[in-house]
């Protein structure tokens, strides 16, 4: 029964998603890669919350909270302030601009070998390591979730592979023959039931808590874990709370305004209003986040008073134990639906930049449109396998989430300063954004990767020798050693810019750069995007002030 339940939604979801796609010209650049320029608010909106919330999310962030409490939830809520930022500041540029790829605007305001250079590195980013760990991740809870070595009588290995391929070939299909608009309308379908099945998990959870009643279940839980609901993190915490003024707002920056897998959607709005909208809906609904991936998180530390063997085991132990069996389908419909989204929109973005910003620009300029998206194609699908051969030997990478978010570093914060630059000054010459580039990521890796170890050990090493084995000192001594990841990016940031601004005043441009508007869309803004912008931003004030 849960089988077809889950079987039914997954069908339902494609169908509705092909008759709403049939008529879309996907021939063109435009048809394909951006949906015709026809996304609304609320497909907008819906796409945006979905490609940003999959497995990985859901169990990492629960699993954060259930080992830190409510701290971890700055990834939730100053996404919404960054979205505003973008509604506000980032998306009125693009538009104007008309742009398909975020690193198109590079080519216009730098040159075409840095528009290059930054495609490259966000294919490098999505392929060696986001899309195999979607794949990989989302492998583990579907396997997990229907127990698949025992229905189909396979080890857990065998149980990963199929769930790999079959997560992969879905999701191709959506992405690298369906386009964004069949990606977008399949995600706005999906998040309604991720946003019913997420606060169902929490809603039984403190229903079981409180025998049968809701407030009765957050009464006992706050009252009896008050350390878990602080929203300043302390120096141990995965986020410290002095990290959101330094990296922690550059981070979301780069991710919800110009990651090109998110912000695609915007790109393909009708118009402004609808793409600014869109973004603000979004944005008000991430305030709402940590009900779906924290709160959970705090539930299952109580019902299993702290005592389960891994962390991030905490969310798929709390949905079978809360989790009523004849709702068990449609949950594991929707979370498929959610790893679908991430796969299949960084599948959807990395064919796009290699079709525009490559293949058009580098293999052959006089291709037509209707080539571009056919090599593009091609491409998608030779990605899509060599993902799905690497994801399954992802299971031996170690503590792979904390080393995913690290590694993002080494190309997020070059690539959102040479447009930050981009966008501010008018004078910087491209020289200055290859520079930038090429500094910014050795200097993060030089950092990450062979400074902090060295200080770390070397802190540990006089830990030892001082006979120091009490676990929340260690703890302590060990993010004391060396800057937190967070700090060292808003570091590298403010050097690439000075270094960029420098270069800039030695040796300018010839000419001051000018944006053209390229009329391919109606870029009048929405009149409430100030005031909901700034309600939004004072929402999530009010948040951490309630819970200081």
């Amino acid at each position: 029964m849960q089988f077809l339940t889950f079987i039914g939604f997954t069908a339902l979801v494609a169908i509705i998603a092909y008759l709403k796609t049939r008529k879309t010209e996907e021939s063109s650049s435009d048809g394909y890669f951006l949906g015709g320029r026809s996304l609304t608010a609320g497909v907008i909106a819906g796409s945006l919350l979905l490609t940003n919330l999959s497995t990985e999310q859901i169990v990492g962030l629960n699993g954060a909270a259930y080992q830190s409490g409510l701290s971890v939830m700055v990834w939730e809520t100053l996404a919404a302030i960054a979205m505003v930022v973008t509604a506000m500041f980032l998306l009125p540029r693009y538009l104007k601009g008309g742009l398909t790829t975020v690193p198109g605007f590079l080519a216009k305001r730098f040159d075409v070998t840095t528009k290059t250079l930054t495609s490259v590195l966000f294919l490098s980013g999505y392929v060696v390591v986001l899309l195999p760990v979607i794949l990989y991740s989302g492998s583990l809870a579907i396997s997990g979730m229907f127990d698949i070595p025992t229905l189909l009588g396979v080890t857990h290995t065998q149980s990963i592979w199929i769930c790999v391929w079959g997560i992969g070939i879905i999701g191709s299909i959506y992405a690298v023959f369906g386009g964004l608009k069949a990606v977008a309308v399949s995600d706005s379908i999906n998040a309604i039931g991720l946003l019913i099945g997420g606060i169902l998990i929490p809603v039984f959870g403190l229903m079981m808590i409180g025998d049968g009643n809701i407030l009765d279940g957050l009464s006992t839980l706050t009252t009896e874990h008050p350390e878990k609901f602080k929203s300043m993190g302390g120096p141990t915490d995965p986020v410290p709370f002095y990290t959101i003024f330094t990296g922690m707002m550059l981070v979301q920056l780069f991710y919800w305004g110009t990651n090109q897998q998110i912000i695609q959607r915007a790109l393909g709005a009708k118009n402004l209003k609808e793409g600014q909208k869109g973004l603000l809906l979004a944005s008000f609904i991430k305030i709402l986040g940590p009900i779906i991936v924290v709160l959970p998180g705090l539930i299952a530390f109580h019902l299993f008073q702290g005592n389960l063997e891994s962390a991030d085991s905490a969310y798929p132990m709390l949905v079978k134990k809360v989790l009523p069996s004849a709702w068990v389908g449609f949950f594991a419909a929707v979370l498929f639906g959610a790893i679908l989204s991430s796969f299949n929109s960084v599948l959807n973005s990395s064919v796009t930049l290699f079709g525009i910003d490559i293949y058009k620009q580098h293999i052959n300029k006089e291709a037509s449109e209707k080539t571009v998206v056919k090599y593009g194609k091609t491409f998608g699908v030779i990605l899509a396998i060599a993902a799905m051969f690497i994801a399954p030997l992802i299971a031996n990478a170690g503590s792979l989430f904390d080393y995913l978010q690290e590694i993002n570093g080494i190309y997020s914060i070059p690539i959102l300063t040479i447009i930050i630059v981009g966008y501010l000054t008018k004078w910087v010459p491209a020289i200055a954004a290859k520079v930038g580039l090429v500094s910014g990521c050795l200097l993060y890796i030089l950092s990450q990767f062979i400074l902090q170890p060295y200080f770390v050990q070397k802190a540990m090493n006089t830990a030892a020798e001082s006979n120091i084995t009490d676990i929340a000192e260690l703890a302590l001594i060990e993010a004391q050693a060396y800057p937190h990841f967070l700090d060292v990016m808003a570091i590298l940031f403010a050097l690439n810019v000075i270094i960029m601004l420098i270069i800039g005043k030695i040796a300018p441009r010839k000419e001051p750069f000018v944006q053209e508007y390229t009329k391919q869309v109606d870029i009048t803004p929405w009149a409430y995007t100030k005031q909901v912008g700034i309600a939004i931003c004072v929402i999530v004030i009010g948040v951490y002030i309630y819970f200081a």
